[in-house]
């Protein structure tokens, strides 16, 4: 017999509004995770994208949930980006509408001071990103002194994205009698580091490795000239499979993606969006919508969408490009296959990418399914501007520097010495000041005597 949410002892009100979601069972990383948040210890859950986290610190500390007659938040979530605040916020709401909770959601790139009004009647469950929680705080909008539980969502992002200043700094600001459940989907160097100084000895809750695949999504892979030839196999694959029928497409950064929209929408208008840190707010949570409703076919986007959110069925995400980092490529393929479904994600790297490709698939220790290059597509041999060979600068000199052997084995490469010629080409310049300039006015003197 399956377990259910009514196992869980949850009140009544929360049950209720989990029927109005149509959520009845718990996934593994729910189930597993919610005694042990409810013994107020430390938590670290690892667990893979699409697997249930939100819910997971959730449903516990909503069932603790106490109103606090002082207005301040006794409950705090962290995500790293502003579409998750949105995000988390409206699943918040919808659990705890019956509870009397003030929930409120801030981020970035909105007035601040607007964002201060929302607080005049109080506040119970603040979700934000750091920054802004911690500008607020700063500028005593709220107070965390009375935050008895910290939640910190997709905990290695945050600090992917250079949050750990921010972090820090709220930590201070908060009490240090509290519990702090932090969920992540891989668990990296920095996540360690930040865990052994900062949290007492979290209960790890893992359901999977750091870097293991989603195992109902098929991955495959195709070796492609450039940049533009992509274009042309992406184009063949839109046409050509009707399937491919609510696509997210990655591309390593911003220029990248506008300039595939622009080619994609002179072929398929009005089919797609693209979606990226420079848009604005309300454009992105606009394109994500019609994404969701499937007003359009697909998105074209950054790793900006790679994390946490929860759009349904996709049936597919192209990596036009491979990322930089093999654990992303992990977050990438998970916005499909989610909530027990298949889904597909399709690869095109060039030579250049092989490497990356090889660290992705050693991460995951999965081979992935190579497919011809389709006979029918154009190669198109021009590349765009940063495909194009470096220029090489004119009379440049190359150093070599041979590895050390025997007795020079041991020295660091900080500390080798690189002749770059005789003793002309280490003159000091007249212009350097103090005891330089003093050195070079003695060899100047010294030259008209002889």
């Amino acid at each position: 017999m399956n377990l259910t949410f009514a196992d869980f002892d949850l009140p009544k009100k929360i049950l209720d509004a989990l029927a109005d979601l149509n959520l009845f069972e718990p996934t593994p990383i729910q189930e597993r995770s919610f005694k042990q948040i409810l013994s107020g210890r430390d938590v670290m859950g690892i667990a893979q994208t699409g697997t249930g986290k939100t819910l997971a610190y959730l449903l516990p500390t909503l069932k603790q949930w106490k109103y606090n007659k002082n207005g301040n938040p006794t409950l705090l979530i962290l995500v790293p980006t502003r579409e998750l605040v949105v995000q988390v916020t409206a699943i918040v709401e919808s659990l705890a509408q019956n509870l009397s909770a003030r929930v409120i959601g801030i981020y970035g790139g909105k007035n601040i001071n607007t964002q201060k009004k929302l607080f005049d009647t109080g506040c119970d469950i603040l979700i934000g990103t750091p920054g802004r929680v911690m500008d607020l705080a700063i500028d005593n909008a709220i107070s965390l002194k009375e935050v008895q539980r910290l939640i910190i969502d997709e905990f290695d992002e945050m600090l992917n994205l250079g949050f750990r200043p921010q972090l820090m700094h709220i930590f201070e600001m908060m009490r240090t009698k509290r519990q702090n459940i932090l969920f992540s989907a891989t668990m990296t160097d920095a996540v360690d580091d930040m865990l052994a100084e900062y949290f007492n000895g979290p209960l790890e809750i893992s359901l999977a490795k750091s870097g293991t695949p989603l195992e109902k999504i098929e991955q495959s892979v195709y070796k492609v000239e450039n940049f533009n030839t992509k274009f042309n196999l992406l184009e063949h694959l839109l046409q050509t499979n009707e399937d491919l029928s609510k696509v997210l497409i990655f591309t390593n950064n911003k220029k990248h993606a506008d300039l595939l929209f622009s080619k994609v929408d002179e072929v398929f208008p009005g089919q797609f969006d693209v979606i990226h840190s420079n848009k604005s707010q309300n454009y992105r949570l606009r394109a994500m919508k019609r994404f969701e409703d499937q007003e359009v076919r697909g998105l074209i986007t950054t790793d900006v969408m790679a994390r946490g959110l929860d759009i349904s069925d996709i049936t597919h995400v192209v990596n036009f490009e491979v990322p930089a980092v093999p654990e992303q490529y992990i977050h990438r393929i998970g916005r499909t296959g989610r909530a027990d479904k298949d889904g597909k994600a399709i690869t095109f790297y060039t030579r250049k990418e092989e490497e990356l490709l090889l660290e992705i698939t050693v991460l995951m220790n999965k081979e992935l399914l190579e497919i011809d290059f389709p006979e029918g597509v154009k190669v198109n041999p021009k590349k765009i501007a940063s495909e194009e060979d470096e220029i090489k600068m004119k009379n440049a000199h190359t150093v070599t520097i041979q590895e050390g052997g025997g007795a020079f084995h041991e020295k660091k490469d900080k500390n080798r010495k690189i002749n770059l010629g005789g003793p002309s080409k280490r003159k000091v310049p007249l212009s350097k000041p103090g005891a330089n300039r003093a050195q070079a006015k003695a060899q100047s003197k010294a030259k008209r005597k002889k």
